[in-house]
């Protein structure tokens, strides 16, 4: 496809999956209509860079659905300046909105992850549920996906007054969550049901019945 049919197909998902849906920080909705999305999908999925559902990638892993993508930012509310932890990097879009926010990305993906090329911010290769304390501490969590509970050692990364975005899986159902870091506890506000790509490797301490 050429560039003119790729930014046309990225001014019509702004215009019918963010405006439509509680996209309206217009600080957003201006990245998201500058940055190319299709420089961060495999070459053989770009024809479906603008769809409105998850991006399957190798590994197994996914490229969340742009709405989900918008929703965090917005509710991430990000200030130029910011220190910001980002947790399943995928393929380095969502860091590359955060960079183009004026944020100071460090960005996690496992070992063998989606290859990411952002240029620019910090790269840390390593299991996601451990964050990257070296960079300590952050101002903003942004786990890009859906996980069962939110780890201590994040939590453990974050200034006091941080705020944090996420998907969180309760009983089957994935719900867009925001909180902020407040006296040292992590509070979280169920927002809307929505689908997201779920993240491995944070699941939920088991309890035992009898």
């Amino acid at each position: 496809m050429s560039e003119q049919t790729y930014s046309s197909m990225r001014t019509a998902m702004v215009e019918s999956q963010l405006r439509t849906s509680d996209v309206d920080d217009q600080r957003v909705i201006a990245v998201m209509a500058r940055v190319p999305r299709e420089d961060y999908v495999p070459a053989e999925r770009r024809a479906m860079t603008y769809i409105d559902r998850p991006i399957p990638l190798n590994g197994g892993r996914a490229l969340n659905a742009p709405l989900v993508t918008g929703r965090l930012l917005k509710e991430a509310q990000v200030d130029a300046g910011d220190k910001v932890l980002l947790i399943g990097a995928a393929t380095g879009y969502s860091a590359a909105l955060l960079a183009e926010m004026g944020a100071q990305v460090t960005a996690v993906e496992e070992e063998g992850g989606p290859e990411i090329a952002v240029p620019g911010m910090t790269v840390v290769r390593g299991a996601l549920a451990q964050g990257a304390p070296d960079g300590a501490p952050y101002d903003i969590l942004f786990i890009d996906g859906a996980v069962e509970e939110v780890p201590a050692a994040l939590v453990q990364q974050l200034a006091d007054g941080a705020r944090v975005v996420t998907g969180i899986i309760d009983r089957g159902v994935t719900r867009l969550c925001a909180g902020r870091m407040v006296g040292g506890a992590l509070g979280l506000n169920s927002l809307a049901d929505i689908e997201m790509v779920a993240l491995p490797g944070f699941g939920a301490a088991k309890t035992f019945t009898f």
